[in-house]
């Protein structure tokens, strides 16, 4: 079993945390990771740069240019991830988009990912369709689960579907703008969450975008698996450093 259904099966709520690879210098990759695991975070995101990130925030765009700058490509992260299976056990999923991986090839990205002990891709840019058609089998075959998103917007029929195709958990968009941190969610929202909550999903589903603290975490998994920090935490890491992750990671946990 996939070291993510290993994960969603245990009784807790799950806090994933997403960073950009490369950042806030180079080589800080797998400092992150090990500290996130060891502060008691229950999954990795690891963020592939890119050039044109169209559904990041000011903040998570910010981390991407300056991991660009630092040096940070595909080959490199890989190089980076090579030993990361002796130090860590929590399931690790890269997230980026596609772009990148078609410029280093599928197949060949799918065997890397497998190679240093990668659960799952979330890319959100690679249409359904497109993944079912011409990438679903690969993926499977280097056991690697493929995240996808929904939103507000998405249809009930759209959601069924994705949840046919899905092994592992649905990546719950909070709302339809773009990512980063706000104070809390509103009825809107929170209708939303209960409305998916009531279709009865055979994947769990994991709720980001918006997700900056112990409340917006606690409201999200009243109707969800677990939630994502992405923007808040990398504000975290800009500001006081690799050092200091058990210092965030406590504020969201206590």
């Amino acid at each position: 079993m996939n070291r993510i259904q290993t994960k969603l099966k245990e009784g807790e709520k799950l806090l994933s945390i997403y960073f950009t690879a490369g950042f806030p210098t180079l080589n800080d990759t797998i400092s992150i990771i090990q500290n996130l695991e060891q502060s008691g975070v229950d999954m990795i995101e690891i963020g592939l740069p890119f050039s044109d990130p169209l559904a990041d925030g000011p903040i998570i765009q910010a981390s991407s240019t300056q991991a660009l700058k630092n040096g940070m490509t595909t080959e490199v992260l890989f190089q980076q991830l090579k030993n990361i299976r002796e130090t860590v056990s929590i399931p690790l999923l890269v997230m980026g988009y596609f772009n990148p991986i078609l410029q280093y090839g599928v197949e060949a990205f799918c065997e890397k990912c497998q190679e240093v002990g990668i659960d799952g891709l979330i890319i959100p840019d690679l249409p359904v369709d497109v993944y079912v058609a011409d990438y679903q089998k690969m993926f499977e075959a280097h056991g690697l689960l493929n995240v996808f998103l929904i939103t507000p917007q998405t249809s009930e029929e759209r959601i069924k579907f994705i949840d046919s195709i899905s092994n592992g958990f649905i990546y719950m968009v909070s709302s339809s703008s773009v990512t980063g941190s706000q104070e809390g969610f509103g009825e809107e929202q929170t209708n939303y969450f209960k409305r998916v909550a009531k279709m009865h999903l055979h994947n769990a589903q994991i709720v980001g975008f918006g997700i900056s603290n112990k409340q917006t975490f606690s409201q999200a998994t009243n109707y969800a698996k677990g939630a994502i920090i992405g923007s808040a935490f990398i504000k975290h890491l800009q500001k006081n450093g690799v050092g200091t992750i058990e210092d965030f990671v406590k504020t969201i946990l206590k």
